[in-house]
């Protein structure tokens, strides 16, 4: 079995990192960067739109 993984970008402070999908939450809840704190919809640190659709496949 492959492991998917979305590439996420914070908006505010700009770090870049990797994630699995199962381990985030709903691409419409809340989302903190560990980074800077910055708190956003998930959907919003998505880099790309294809991280997007990655992602609600396994909401």
């Amino acid at each position: 079995m492959v492991e998917a993984f979305v590439r996420l970008l914070c908006p505010e402070c700009g770090k870049d990192w990797e994630a699995q999908p199962t381990a985030l939450p709903g691409h419409r809840e809340n989302f903190t960067c560990s980074a800077c704190g910055a708190t956003r919809r998930l959907a919003e640190f998505m880099r790309t739109e294809h991280d997007l659709e990655t992602v609600k496949q396994f909401e």
